[in-house]
């Protein structure tokens, strides 16, 4: 854990240091490469071969799509209080986001001609859900669930199996409760390429959504223009900030929650407004922290990953949440307060407002999207939204009397840029009596 003063003259470096993007090693960087080129040149039988290598199971071409009736059973199976779990996220999910759906629109321009914007959802498109650690279900629900929604007439979704061959029933029924019935026993990089390049047993799609860990965001990256993908989502992040108004083990408590994803390299930040407030709050996570099974993954995020700043006021606090661009951000403070920091904080993926608002709503159950920038990119990206899901073409139709309108403009920039046949082929129409 580190512990930062505002006033401190050094703080602005030292927070900068904890903030710090490492490069991805260039081990990863090159293992990936291989693993692309090979899936590209050798299609399924590179993808059965990685997944031996990486994931400890041996499997064919013909067994790597999970049959339609195992997703289906695995949804027929779920007990009454987990699929209404599901299904409630889901339909939170997709009243959230109905709401930022685009409507096509026309009208005309300056010169009388129409013009507007059209919207289709993208052909087909890729789901990755991380197997790992934990079946993370509710990342199926904050990816298919939108896909759904946007009318993606196909959704192809990876997943790696487990040591048994299978995964988990519990992804399985997410995927059925989200109308999502290709799915592949494929994981990491390899998943990435055969989604973004194609194979004989997995057709190529348009666009890859879902977060991974280093050497599936390196394969997006490296992807990335063969098709489109989401963002480039680095470890789990959460933002305190804090009055004295605070109840330090509901502080306690978040910070735990984010501190458990797994990964070991999660960013915690807490801002206090004194020493008194922070050692209250690191009470109660000695209090709490014995009781949780995945202890040894939390620890080492609070030995590394922990930094406590305190702030003059909520003017400094703010100051610092705009540089970190938390992907989570807690506004732990007194109800009039809450205005202020929603309107002054700019930066971060999702702020969550309030004592009774702890990030595991966003995790599973408000409706707002989990996928969220990490690493500071919230300065110019956003979370999941239904537009990633859609292209859009702008119309443009004009007439002899508004093409006359835009004659002056047109021959003007064809002038200044030198481009004469940009401006003939204007003048051309202008010409033509027929």
């Amino acid at each position: 854990m580190q512990r930062l003063e505002f006033t401190q003259p050094d703080f602005e470096q030292k927070l900068a240091n904890f903030c710090a993007v490492n490069e991805t090693p260039r081990s990863i960087v090159d293992a990936v490469t291989g693993v692309l080129n090979a899936v590209r040149a050798d299609g399924d039988a590179a993808v059965c071969k990685f997944t031996e290598r990486f994931d400890g199971v041996q499997l064919t071409p013909q067994q790597l799509r999970v049959p339609p009736a195992e997703i289906r059973a695995a949804a027929d199976a779920l007990d009454d209080e987990t699929r209404a779990a599901i299904e409630g996220a889901i339909a939170n999910v997709r009243e959230f986001h109905e709401k930022g759906l685009p409507q096509d629109w026309s009208g005309e321009n300056r010169h009388g001609a129409t013009v507007g914007e059209r919207f289709y959802p993208i052909d087909r498109v890729g789901l990755y859900i991380p197997g790992g650690q934990v079946p993370l279900a509710s990342t199926i629900v904050m990816t298919a669930t939108l896909a759904k929604l946007a009318g993606c007439p196909s959704i192809a979704a990876c997943t790696p199996p487990g040591k048994d061959g299978k995964i988990n029933p519990g992804l399985l029924a997410a995927f059925a409760l989200c109308g999502v019935e290709e799915v592949y026993c494929i994981g990491g990089a390899q998943a990435v390429a055969a989604m973004a390049y194609g194979t004989d047993t997995i057709p190529a799609v348009c666009k890859i959504f879902g977060p991974g860990n280093a050497y599936v965001n390196e394969a997006k990256r490296q992807v990335l223009g063969t098709v489109g993908i989401d963002i480039l989502a680095g470890p789990s992040e959460v933002m305190i900030i804090a009055d004295r108004s605070v109840n330090p083990a509901y502080a306690a408590a978040d910070l735990l929650a984010q501190a458990e994803h797994g990964s070991g390299r999660e960013k915690l930040f807490l801002t206090v407004p004194d020493e008194l407030t922070l050692d209250r709050i690191l009470d109660e996570v000695a209090r709490q922290e014995p009781t949780l099974k995945r202890l040894e993954r939390i620890r080492p995020v609070f030995d590394e990953g922990f930094l406590a700043i305190i702030t003059l006021d909520l003017a400094s606090a703010v100051q610092v949440a705009n540089y970190v661009a938390p992907e989570h951000l807690e506004l732990q403070v007194k109800p009039e307060s809450l205005d202020l920091l929603t309107r002054e904080i700019t930066t971060a993926g999702a702020i969550f407002c309030g004592h009774e608002t702890p990030t595991a709503l966003g995790d599973f159950a408000a409706g707002p999207n989990h996928t969220l920038p990490t690493l500071r990119s919230g300065r110019f990206f956003s979370g999941l939204q239904i537009t990633d899901f859609l292209r859009r073409s702008s119309i443009t139709r004009y007439d002899r009397k508004s093409l006359e309108q835009a004659q002056p403009i047109v021959r003007a920039f064809a002038r200044l840029e030198q481009l004469d046949a940009h401006g003939e082929s204007l003048e051309i129409r202008l010409r033509d009596d027929t």
